[in-house]
């Protein structure tokens, strides 16, 4: 067992979740919270599965994450 960090965004059509920390798209959509983190957690193993486990060892992971809102002219 291994600790990810997982940021989930709920929208009006559902929930997304993604993995910090981690090079690559690893995501996971569903209508509930829970279904999200299920899609999340099996993107994971399949990402160990393709890239192999010493590749996610070699990634440095986020310590810790900051939500902020900033302006931007536009």
């Amino acid at each position: 067992m291994k600790q990810f960090k997982i940021l989930t965004e709920k929208h009006s059509e559902g929930y997304v979740a993604y993995l910090l920390g981690i090079k690559g798209a690893v995501v996971g959509e569903g209508d509930t919270y829970e279904e999200a983190l299920a899609e999340v957690k099996s993107a994971i193993r399949c990402y160990i599965k393709v890239f192999d486990k010493e590749t996610m060892e070699n990634e440095s992971p986020a310590i810790e994450t900051f939500l902020v809102e900033a302006e931007v002219a536009i």
